[in-house]
């Protein structure tokens, strides 16, 4: 049966703790993202090839394999993004290890629990910063991401809590606020990182600044999580958990849901969006170095305008609008900016395209995410969202490795033309495939086809 539903102070209650743990979550894991060039810098420079005792360490063998895919190409590609390309395959495999570890760590949300699932990675989290702390060469350090990427799942279960606690009028703005915690987190966290990176109080990690308060924000996170957040999986599902029962549930009962998008499309639109964006997202660095000569931090500056952008629309626009609605307008927005960066030449132009972005960034993932879960019974839902990001982070490990191969062969216009038309062929999905479940439309206007 349908577990009884929440006071509107208790629903307030746990929104607010998912946000602030949420927010803490995403603020200590973007401290890194300024200071990938620089540490990976440090480890080179501390692990020299030209050194006989550094010659086969796991550093140097990376490196190797990525020199040997960067001389394929006709086009020269200069060393400066040696350390673009090592921070790319950190971050491809980061997202390779989410996509194993997502669906299994939904099922267990599913079987013991969000709050137990929920606890138990954020142990893995504490472990993976810990390493990174201690991190004083290289392999130290490439276990910090690995045991991140297998153990990070606060922004899945927080999207299945986030479900838990709403009804299906609810649903979409609730899934905005999640949204939100990213707009925010990416456009102060990285600066925070920048800054404290510039503190140095151990000379064998000049990192360990950095990682310190990052580790501090994760085990605050966790005692914070472990005091205020009650178990939000349906009173009926947690009792058939806790008394082992093993009976195998139906994917949609007929208490749950009426199944109007397949996982299947949803989870295929998801991988496929985000396969492009991915790819553009990694590109624009070399883009915005090529055409403006641009440096790091002018390259922040833009993500910062970005993220803010994001931010304000998250929390004034698609909170407001139809799931579905929100996607669509996602779709178009980055189609169109793809067209943009394909032949912009002026940095006018370029920040019209990063506007467009941020409207891309501010609906697509939130909206899908939503969509999702109208899709999924209550005793499954951990799992089938599991399920939509690994999706989505495949399609994030595969995106950069493919798109930039394209910018390096074919050129930026074609690059980019290609992306575009990959874009108007997820718009094709979202407009054609997917379709509005009816229990979301009540009080919103009707979504046309």
């Amino acid at each position: 049966m349908a577990a009884a539903p929440l006071s509107s102070a208790k629903r307030k209650q746990i929104l607010r703790v998912i946000f602030i743990s949420l927010l803490l979550d995403l603020i200590s894991f973007t401290f890194i993202l300024p200071l990938f060039p620089k540490l990976l810098e440090f480890y080179r420079n501390l692990e020299p090839a030209s050194s006989p005792s550094s010659q086969n360490t796991v550093l140097n063998r990376i490196l190797a394999g990525l020199n040997t895919y960067k001389q394929s190409f006709s086009r020269p590609i200069s060393d400066r993004y040696d350390i673009v390309l090592l921070g790319g395959a950190l971050g491809s495999l980061f997202s390779f290890l989410q996509a194993i570890a997502s669906p299994i760590i939904g099922r267990l949300s599913d079987k013991y629990g969000r709050r137990t699932a929920l606890l138990w990675s954020m142990a893995g989290n504490i472990a993976s910063v810990a390493l990174w702390v201690a991190a004083t060469d290289f392999r130290t350090f490439l276990a910090s991401r690995i045991v991140g990427g297998l153990s990070e799942g606060n922004v899945q279960l927080a999207t299945a809590m986030a479900a838990d606690v709403s009804d299906e009028q609810q649903r979409g703005a609730t899934m905005a606020l999640v949204g939100a915690c990213f707009s925010i987190a990416f456009t102060f966290g990285p600066a925070l990182g920048a800054a404290l990176a510039n503190v140095s109080t151990v000379a064998a990690n000049p990192f360990a600044t950095a990682a310190a308060f990052s580790l501090f924000l994760i085990v605050t996170e966790t005692l914070y999580l472990y005091i205020y957040l009650p178990e939000t999986l349906p009173s009926s599902r947690a009792r058939a958990a806790t008394n082992g029962s093993t009976t195998k549930e139906k994917p949609l009962s007929s208490n749950g849901p009426t199944r109007t998008n397949s996982h299947l499309l949803l989870n295929f639109t998801h991988f496929i969006f985000i396969l492009f964006f991915s790819g553009m997202e990694f590109s624009l660095p070399f883009m915005t170095y090529d055409l403006f000569g641009y440096t790091s931090s002018q390259s922040g500056k833009l993500l910062g305008f970005m993220g803010l952008i994001a931010s304000v629309l998250q929390g004034s626009v698609t909170r407001r609008l139809h799931p579905l609605r929100v996607v669509q307008i996602g779709v178009v927005s980055c189609a169109l900016s793809f067209f943009l960066l394909a032949r912009l030449t002026t940095e006018g132009g370029l920040y019209a395209a990063a506007t467009l972005l941020a409207v891309t960034t501010a609906t697509v993932v939130t909206g899908l995410n939503s969509l999702s879960s109208f899709e999924a019974a209550e005793g499954e839902r951990g799992g089938k969202l599991g399920n939509h990001r690994s999706w989505g982070q495949v399609g994030r490990a595969s995106g950069p490795l493919l798109f930039c191969s394209l910018y390096w062969w074919a050129g930026r216009d074609v690059a980019y033309l290609v992306g575009g038309v990959g874009m108007l062929g997820v718009a094709g999905l979202v407009f054609g495939g997917l379709k509005a479940p009816p229990s979301s439309l009540a009080g919103k206007k009707a979504v046309k086809h």
